[in-house]
């Protein structure tokens, strides 16, 4: 008897113990900003930055071209949390969409893989330096390459572009300025006159796009991107 009653003390001791052990541990919130890769109703894009609206909402932006309202976004590398947000409204024109996230599953940073955005910027002048992030071609910087063009758009020549990067955030000085939308390849020059292949990439400036959610007065209207 007094064998099986210290079995069962024992037994006692260390069923909370295993309860503990089995117990699921919480995953903690997925760090994301400015430039991280994303999927939208299963388009590969970037995001452009993340922060807050003037409802306090956690929301970031992406091209239009990305996906349309109600699309579904989930995080590169992290498809197993399913969905991080939802876009909640677009615009074809400036070619900029809202996300709206939960902030149960995200931890919104400023300085994503390293590229940081401290703010928002006025829009750039001719041949001001800037540096722009796509998750498929990574990062690029010049140190002359704004090109500004009519209305709202602006131009950046060189450097790689794919679909991928579309949604990705344009700096200058870490002050976010535009956000990409397109790219194209200059095919070189002819017979007589030589002049390399390079890349445009398209953005539109993102000064213009807080300009329309703003008069718009709906997601994303008075946003501010998380401080450095």
């Amino acid at each position: 008897m007094r064998i099986g009653y210290r079995w069962w003390i024992v037994v006692c001791l260390l069923l909370p113990l295993l309860a503990v052990a089995r117990a699921p541990v919480a995953s903690a919130a997925l760090p994301l900003g400015g430039g991280a890769g994303i999927i939208v109703n299963g388009t590969y894009c970037t995001l452009t930055t993340i922060g807050h609206d003037k409802t306090g909402d956690l929301v970031g932006f992406t091209a239009a071209s990305c996906g349309g309202p109600d699309s579904p976004v989930v995080a590169e590398g992290s498809e197993d949390l399913g969905p991080v947000g939802t876009v909640v409204a677009a615009d074809g024109g400036l070619n900029y969409a809202v996300i709206k996230f939960d902030p149960a599953k995200i931890t919104p940073i400023p300085d994503f893989a390293g590229f940081v955005i401290n703010g928002i910027g006025p829009d750039p002048e001719w041949k001001q330096p800037e540096c722009r992030l796509g998750a498929a071609t990574g990062d690029f910087c010049s140190d002359n390459s704004t090109i500004p063009g009519p209305g709202p758009y602006m131009y950046m020549p060189r450097g790689d572009y794919q679909p991928g990067d579309n949604g990705g955030p344009v700096t200058s000085n870490g002050l976010l300025v535009g956000l990409i939308t397109s790219g194209m390849r200059n095919p070189g020059g002819g017979e007589w006159v030589v002049v390399p292949s390079f890349q445009f990439t398209h953005m539109t400036k993102f000064s213009r796009i807080l300009d329309d959610v703003n008069a718009n007065g709906g997601p994303g209207a008075g946003f501010a991107p998380i401080p450095a």
